[in-house]
């Protein structure tokens, strides 16, 4: 492997291998939210129910959860690309369930309750899929750069992957107002289609030993690593309580449709704002890096998108409400940029893809149970005074791990 400069703001993007694994970041991360975002919006106008969006996250958090240990342990021994390129056929196959779904001819065939049943298969499908491809890609990605550019490698992934999570959602309402939500469903294939050939052009292919520990006991050591690693439980804890409590994206539509009235147009934008936010200050990062003084700005950073979570609850002004998602997206970015970087410093190699599966279960399916979570507490004490409380909560949970962390404040990172 080639050397560059540790302090090259492009040092990670040097390197072939990581390209192309940043570019299938891009796309993957566009593509999902371009699904997401238009069957949601869909299925909000068919039912007019908060609940229903947040089953959504729930058909996807529960199998993502069951698998996602089991992923971490084949990460651990199998081809890390094999196993992607198997979870995107997944992930393809319930693409094209709902393009076939949404068929007139189908479509009308069905009874609500049928039609929302195979939705929430088919994310319950995509959430197995997921679960293999996400620690399988986090273990990955330490092999595909040297350790002393970890930090901005860290940097780079995660722009890629917000920069697709901006152009996903604002591309999926303007896609869903003028090509329709079949035709929208097309592209998504084709996107994800691109992915796979994506991953097969990575030459780097790491191997480790069989592991011949008892799978429940080699299952075990991820989680044993995690919880005597305090840095690495708090990041974990944080990250899975802000999303959980604090997150907003599943009751977009009803702000969008219902609170602010700016149909799918301004739905995209809204989707798009936090993600704006994060990829510019991403950049930023790569010129400042953020760890440092990684601990203090972890807390600062968490704490930000609290105060900023309330802020979108008491708007009532497009404009505010896309500026306060903006907010939420910059302080966001500094604290994914913090814990990806702790996670690819401190397991060891044959761990990582374990390690990556406890942190999906911690932090990547508190997206989507954050979304469950958000639909329940909007249909029982309605949709501000929900988001208004999960500020709150962000920041109680912020003050709690600062009193329990003060002695990570010396910490560095880099």
């Amino acid at each position: 492997m080639k050397t560059v400069a540790s302090n090259d703001p492009y040092a990670a993007l040097r390197y072939s291998d990581f390209r192309f694994f940043v570019s299938n970041s891009f796309l993957f991360s566009a593509t999902i939210r371009i699904q997401e975002v238009i069957v949601g919006y869909e299925l909000y106008k068919t039912t007019h129910d908060p609940l229903a969006l947040g089953l959504i996250g729930l058909a996807e958090a529960i199998p993502f959860i069951i698998t996602s240990l089991f992923g971490g342990y084949v990460a651990d021994q199998k081809n890390k690309i094999t196993i992607m390129h198997v979870s995107l056929v997944v992930i393809l196959l319930g693409s094209g369930i709902l393009y076939t779904a949404f068929q007139p001819g189908v479509y009308n065939r069905l009874a609500e309750w049928q039609h929302l049943a195979v939705i929430y298969a088919v994310f319950g499908l995509i959430g197995f899929a997921k679960g293999f491809y996400s620690p399988a890609a986090s273990s990955l990605k330490p092999f595909l750069v040297p350790r002393t550019i970890y930090h901005n490698s860290s940097t780079w992934s995660s722009s890629f992957s917000q920069a697709g999570a901006i152009i996903g959602p604002a591309a999926a309402g303007f896609l869903y107002a003028y090509l329709g939500l079949t035709n929208t469903l097309l592209i998504v294939i084709v996107i994800f289609l691109i992915c796979w050939v994506l991953l097969g052009m990575i030459k780097t292919r790491p191997e480790f030993p069989k592991i011949v520990t008892p799978i429940m006991e080699s299952l075990k050591e991820g989680f044993k690593f995690v919880f005597k690693t305090r840095i690495v439980l708090y990041a974990m804890t944080l990250d899975l309580f802000s999303v959980l409590f604090g997150g907003v994206i599943a009751l977009l539509p009803i702000f969008a449709e219902d609170i602010l009235k700016v149909g799918p147009e301004g739905l995209g934008l809204l989707r798009a704002a936090p993600s704006i936010g994060s990829m510019l200050t991403m950049f930023a990062m790569a010129y400042f890096p953020p760890t440092h003084n990684a601990w203090r700005n972890m807390l600062v950073a968490v704490a930000g998108f609290g105060v900023f979570t309330l802020v979108f609850a008491a708007s009532t002004s497009f404009m505010l409400s896309c500026a306060a998602l903006f907010a939420t997206g910059v302080f966001d970015s500094v604290s994914v940029i913090i814990r990806q970087t702790i996670l690819q410093i401190y397991p060891p190699d044959e761990m990582r893809g374990r390690v990556a599966a406890v942190n999906g279960i911690f932090v990547s399916s508190s997206n989507e149970l954050g979304a469950f979570e958000s639909g329940v507490m909007a249909k029982a004490f309605g949709t501000v005074p929900s988001v208004m409380m999960g500020g709150v909560l962000t920041l109680v949970v912020v003050t709690w791990v600062y009193l329990r962390s003060k002695d990570l404040f010396s910490v560095k990172l880099s």
